[in-house]
């Protein structure tokens, strides 16, 4: 039997986002103060350009920083990912392509 180990991620609205969840937001919505938020434009990549993030999209990043935040610790745990962006295909080109986004994340 196989179990995958990746963290959903679903769309919908803030509102369904529960205390386990973490927000990945586009945009300038207001998010709640007690839940681990990455916004789309806010991820940095390496000042340097590295191949490790030149080819990745700012939902790559975004979701490749998220899951290094919580491997760290430096955030909230988390069991799933909800995604509330005007642009869900962006989301899911990068948990489809993006070598990094796809090895911890998956549609849920």
């Amino acid at each position: 039997m196989f179990i995958d180990a990746r963290v959903p991620v679903v769309f919908g609205r803030i509102e369904e986002a529960g205390p386990d969840d973490a927000l990945l937001i586009d945009g300038t919505a207001e998010a709640p103060s007690d839940r681990v938020v990455v916004r789309l434009q806010e991820v940095p990549t390496h000042a340097g350009g590295c191949v490790c993030c030149v080819p990745r999209s700012a939902a790559g990043s975004a979701l490749a920083g998220l899951f290094l935040a919580r491997g760290r610790g430096s955030v909230t745990y988390f069991r799933r990912v909800v995604a509330v962006t005007s642009d869900p295909d962006a989301v899911m080109q990068a948990i489809e392509n993006d070598i990094l986004a796809s090895g911890w994340f998956r549609k849920g």
